[in-house]
């Protein structure tokens, strides 16, 4: 059944197929009229209340967001009152009246909830999150028990309550709309809360559906231009390039001639989205309530994280902006192209770019005919790949096979509404954690992975942790790094962090899908190149001399701003250390060996110790006065302040050198 069907249309007769004895429908139909009329009083006391506070919302002259509140109430209230059997055909009287049994019940309900839902950041089946959010989407109680029975429907369709198999969830998934398609492939990388199994099958999902009417292309046209299409395009096909459950594509000629393709946003989907959206925070909300402390899985994280992916989807001015970007980068590469995007005619829901004319990548006997080595194409497109990981740190996210084509001797990536992007330190987490288990090193394992954990890190179990990353070591440390099941291998480490609390950024299990993907792109059309393999190759070889150099003098930097920390930590508690000693309340526990040597060796530690107190308050000092820009000055530095710069650096030599021949000074003697 398509997903936007009437949730009160019937697909058939009841499952028993018996017809209801005549008793049963009078008794139904006298129910029915009872509800009816109870529900007309209770719109008539309702209508009472508004007038009644309508008026004294005049005389009391309350704020205007609390007029917005009312009024909102108001109208839920009355659409409820309607009832869903006021216009229900003769046939359906049985099924209506329970209908009406479950609408009564959901208006007593929703008397309830002024009392116990009033947080504005939260989202129910029956409320609005931060209500900029249902007003921007026109989202109502109705609207989403709308959507919800929509919802049910299908899912019977599909037998859920029996239990789904991998293919079947799946294409109730894909029946279910856009949404459901973003849920299953989020859910796809996501194997602590699914099944292997079921997550492979997920990772199939395409939101691949039937044409929308040519009509509806022409009206959301003009609808976002507002003015003729024939000030815009020349010609329009009505054929369809493509088409999704979110968008179809259209190839078109401007009036300069130029051939485009235009992206056009199915009217709607914004607002089922949210609806979904809406009641999947609902339920989410009520899971972590219910599970508490025993909750593995952050359900409503999973959520934000959907809506996040598709609010960015759905806005084309944020595709427009990835292919301005991503043309950038391709600047450096001869071999890699995309679309060039007609900015000036793209909107929220319009996008428009050139047309590309080639060749799939899946159709490689047409690739081989044109004279295309199929190894070179795996080989350029993975290297590519990698630059765009671990160098750029801006890449396409959703490299299946409709998105690449190849042109002109080009790789043209196609559709980059999903992108993704790491910083550096991402970047050089991943890194690390591939190459910790080439060379079967679980220490340096749980470094990289540390680094994700933040402040959580310092209450992670560090030998369980350890323990844990030895068995994926063992598991996939044996084998070459070529020969990695990239897939397999990430599943068991996110799986493993999670149970240490520690979460991988959305921004890995993104570049754990892609990779996924790719990886499946290859194996089925080009099985001669190793994705792993290329991808190593490409850490070790693309850092030229002066980019090491680069990376070098940056660790070298950071470690010194770590050092010169720990050298005032060290500094401040050695002052502490002296003020407790001046007071008579510093204990240390040491044995004479009758000797003078170590009461010496003692002053001199105390002499040294004075003496780099002093220069550090020299430089202070004078790094005070050189601000301050007292005068006289010379060359261009206030005199106090250069005097006290040089006498801390002449102390400073004199420490390095009393220590230098102190130290040459005991190892004469000890050879002796």
């Amino acid at each position: 059944m398509p997903v936007n069907q009437h949730p009160d249309q019937q697909d058939g007769t009841p499952s028993d197929g018996a017809v209801p004895p005549d008793e049963l429908r009078r008794f139904a139909r006298q129910e029915r009229h009872e509800l009816r009329d109870e529900a007309r009083e209770a719109r008539h006391e309702e209508r009472e209340q508004a007038r009644a506070a309508r008026e004294r919302r005049h005389e009391a002259r309350v704020d205007t967001s609390k007029i917005v509140d009312l009024d909102a109430k108001l109208q839920d209230q009355e659409a409820h009152a309607d009832g869903p059997a006021a216009h229900r055909p003769q046939q359906e009287r049985l099924l209506d009246a329970e209908e009406t049994q479950e609408a009564a019940h959901i208006i007593e309900l929703r008397d309830k909830l002024p009392k116990v839902s009033k947080d504005p950041e939260t989202i129910g089946l029956f409320g609005a999150h931060r209500r900029s959010f249902a007003d921007q989407y026109h989202l109502t109680r109705r609207s989403k028990l709308k959507r919800l029975r929509q919802i049910g429907k299908i899912a019977m369709q599909f037998d859920a309550l029996k239990g789904l198999t991998p293919v079947k969830m799946r294409l109730m998934f894909e029946a279910l709309g856009p949404t459901f398609v973003k849920v299953g492939q989020i859910l796809s990388m996501r194997s602590e809360i699914l099944p292997q199994s079921f997550c492979d099958e997920l990772s199939k999902l395409r939101a691949d559906a039937d044409p929308m009417p040519y009509s509806i292309v022409l009206e959301t046209l003009e609808s976002e231009y507002r003015r003729p299409l024939g000030e815009v395009f020349r010609t329009i096909d009505p054929t369809p390039l493509g088409s999704a459950s979110l968008a179809q594509v259209h190839r078109a000629t401007l009036l300069s001639g130029e051939d485009v393709a235009v992206k056009v946003q199915r009217p709607g989907v914004r607002v089922t989205m949210a609806e979904d959206v809406s009641i999947m925070r609902s339920l989410a909300r009520g899971a972590t309530k219910v599970m508490h402390n025993a909750q593995v899985v952050d359900f409503q994280g999973v959520v934000e994280e959907l809506w996040d992916t598709f609010d960015e989807e759905t806005n084309f001015l944020n595709e427009a902006r990835n292919l301005s970007a991503f043309k950038r980068f391709c600047d450096d590469f001869a071999y890699m192209d995309c679309p060039t995007p007609y900015v000036e005619l793209c909107t929220e829901h319009v996008l428009v770019m050139e047309y590309i004319d080639g060749i799939p990548i899946s159709h490689t006997r047409e690739l081989i005919d044109d004279g295309y080595s199929l190894k070179e194409i795996g080989t350029k497109l993975v290297d590519n790949y990698a630059c765009q990981i671990l160098d750029a740190g801006f890449f396409h996210a959703d490299p299946h096979p409709g998105n690449i084509e190849i042109r002109g001797g080009q790789i043209v990536l196609l559709d980059l509404g999903m992108t993704g992007r790491l910083n550096a330190s991402t970047r050089a987490a991943l890194k690390q954690m591939l190459f910790a288990v080439a060379k079967q090193d679980s220490a340096q394992l749980a470094d990289a992975l540390l680094r994700f954990a933040g402040t959580e890190a310092d209450h992670a179990d560090y030998p369980s942790l350890l323990a844990d990353l030895d068995g994926i070591i063992e598991e996939f440390g044996t084998v070459n790094l070529q020969d990695l099941d990239l897939a397999q291998f990430l599943t068991s480490l996110t799986q493993m962090a999670r149970r240490h609390g520690i979460e991988i950024p959305s921004s890995i299990t993104t570049v754990g899908r892609a990779l996924v993907t790719l990886e499946g792109l290859l194996d089925k059309f080009i099985p001669d190149v190793n994705m792993i393999e290329i991808i190593s190759e490409h850490i070790e070889h693309s850092k030229t001399k002066t980019q090491a150099a680069k990376d070098e003098v940056s660790k070298l930097a950071l470690e010194g701003h770590e050092a010169l920390h720990g050298a005032l930590r060290s500094m401040s508690e050695a002052n502490v250390a002296l003020h407790m000693l001046t007071r008579g309340e510093l204990r240390t526990n040491f044995e004479l060996v009758g000797s003078e040597e170590p009461l010496r060796q003692l002053s001199d530690m105390v002499n040294r110790l004075t003496m780099a107190l002093i220069v550090v308050g020299l430089f202070i000092g004078s790094s005070i006065v050189y601000y301050a820009g007292m005068k006289p000055i010379i060359f261009g530095i206030p005199l106090v302040g250069f005097l006290g710069y040089v006498a801390a650096f002449v102390l400073s030599c004199w420490i390095v050198i009393d220590i230098y021949l102190k130290g040459r000074e005991r190892r004469h003697r000890k050879r002796k």
